[in-house]
């Protein structure tokens, strides 16, 4: 709950670098959250969870890109590659192989490595 909070408390922060478990462990977290919701939804087929499931996805929006373009800094990449998701299917996959690949070692142009 703790990376889900701090990705939460950065929210508009795209400088800086975030590490893997600070990325997988907020989207852990949300899918969590998400499947819970969409559940309660579909079980109580009313327009509350509806609207909760719909205010929820606005309200992590920003902090989704924020943490996504942070970790793709601290890979070394810009925050323009967040884009390649537009590309169907390949976009994807080439996002979700920079999302899991290692920190870059050393101090890079975005910041210290936050594993240190």
């Amino acid at each position: 709950m703790h990376w889900y909070l701090r990705v939460l408390k950065n929210y508009v922060t795209f400088e800086g670098r975030a590490r893997r478990k600070e990325y997988w462990m907020f989207y852990l977290i949300n899918a969590i959250i998400s499947i819970i919701l969409i559940t309660a939804e579909r079980a109580t087929d009313t327009f509350f969870f509806s609207l909760l499931n719909f205010l929820y996805a606005l309200a992590i929006l920003l902090p989704s890109l924020a943490v996504a373009v942070r970790r793709l800094h601290d890979t070394g990449r810009s925050g323009w590659w967040f884009l390649i998701n537009l590309i169907p299917i390949i976009g994807a996959i080439v996002f979700l192989i920079f999302t899991c690949l290692d920190s870059e070692s050393n101090s890079n142009k975005y910041g210290p490595n936050p594993k240190h």
